[in-house]
């Protein structure tokens, strides 16, 4: 078993780590902001992109997976139904937005519009396959 496990300390690791949680399912619920120990957790079932290669493409896969960020100084949301915590979000990309450099803002950007900001010191993100992997219902499609 291949678990993935990733490191972001600047914009371009970022990028990695935003390609490889593309299409994540996230419960509303289960995200958390750790204010004391200025962490942002993500827990997601991650669609195994890596594992979509070559001319035959094995059955598509979902993981057990966690994106956390340290170093965060505020969370907030926009488009989220917090009084839902059993909403289901996709997550389509993690930006970073330079500020007072070596800080800023990532976004977590999801599909139907929804957005977590969240201002951090520096980019410092980890994200972790926690278990085996799983057969998907299909592969996302995004259009061209």
């Amino acid at each position: 078993m291949d678990l993935l496990k990733l490191v972001a300390l600047d914009e371009q690791d970022l990028n990695i780590v935003s390609a490889h949680v593309q299409d994540a399912i996230i419960r509303t619920g289960d995200l958390r902001f750790m204010p004391h120990e200025r962490r942002f957790v993500v827990p997601m079932n991650r669609f195994a992109w890596e594992t979509q290669k070559g001319f035959f493409k094995p059955t598509p896969q979902r993981r057990n997976s966690v994106l956390h960020f340290e170093r965060v100084v505020s969370a907030k949301s926009a488009g989220l139904a917090k009084d839902k915590p059993e909403e289901v979000l996709e997550l389509l990309a993690v930006r970073f937005y330079a500020a007072d450099l070596p800080g800023g803002e990532l976004e977590l950007d999801f599909a139907g519009g929804a957005t977590i900001r969240l201002t951090v010191e520096c980019i410092e993100a980890r994200l972790a396959d926690l278990g085996g992997a799983w057969e998907a219902a299909s592969r996302p499609k995004h259009p061209i």
